[in-house]
């Protein structure tokens, strides 16, 4: 007889994919207005479909490597000023053990425990991992929001690429006379998908991040033809 364990409770919670989810939407996201605004943006100057796609396919790789650099510099600034943190209250645990507890009761008293429990609790967590318990209840610190520098480049690549493909394809099958409402228009049919699916996959309201996503690729391209309308007009 096959006998099913629960799931915890703990392990199915959407912040459980904070880290990786942000990366990813923010990355896709990005590949797919920049790059969509790009192509949009040169087509509305009049350049060749040849010139249109070399400079997507730029967009692409150059975007990709700016995501992942990004990124991995932004939140290696994140965990280096965490680490910064603990050592300090490493430090301090090491010299002020008592003075440290006491800091570890009050917080827990200010949260609602009695102070007789809060001691006990802070002794006991103090006991268990002293640097693990202040590293979440003083600095909010834990496993989920922990930084991950080459977890957050490397999705921001990969998505950022998959994104950036998506108004490049258009953009390759498209007649050079319809070439900028078929790539708009596909754009913002992805940036809708991409607004569902993020929502799905972090429990946020579904229609409401649609309607964002797709706003907000909108302008940017509506933006970027202007610009290139107008230069290609002067140049």
């Amino acid at each position: 007889m096959t006998v099913t364990v629960p799931v915890p409770h703990h392990a199915v919670h959407y912040v459980n994919r904070i880290g990786w989810l942000r990366a990813a939407v923010l990355g896709a996201n990005d590949g797919i207005v920049s790059t969509a605004s790009l192509v949009v943006g040169i087509a509305a100057s009049r350049a060749d479909h040849a010139t249109i796609l070399l400079s997507g396919v730029a967009a692409l790789f150059a975007g990709a490597m700016s995501m992942a650099a990004g990124e991995y510099v932004s939140v290696s600034a994140q965990a280096d000023t965490e680490n910064a943190d603990l050592a300090k209250e490493s430090a301090a645990l090491a010299t002020q053990p008592q003075t440290e507890l006491e800091e570890l009761r009050d917080i827990y008293v200010e949260r609602g425990l009695d102070p007789a429990l809060a001691v006990q609790v802070a002794e006991q967590l103090t006991a268990a991992d002293a640097l693990a318990a202040h590293a979440r209840d003083e600095l909010g610190l834990s496993e989920v929001s922990t930084a991950r520098p080459v977890q957050a480049a490397l999705t921001s690549a990969a998505t950022f690429s998959a994104g950036a493909a998506a108004p490049l394809v258009a953009a390759a099958i498209s007649p050079a006379e319809a070439l900028i409402p078929i790539v708009a228009v596909a754009s913002l049919l992805f940036l809708a998908l991409l607004g569902y699916l993020g929502a799905k996959a972090g429990g946020g309201r579904r229609l409401q991040s649609v309607v964002r996503v797709t706003f907000w690729g909108a302008l940017a391209m509506a933006v970027t033809a202007g610009a290139g309308s107008l230069f290609g007009a002067v140049l």
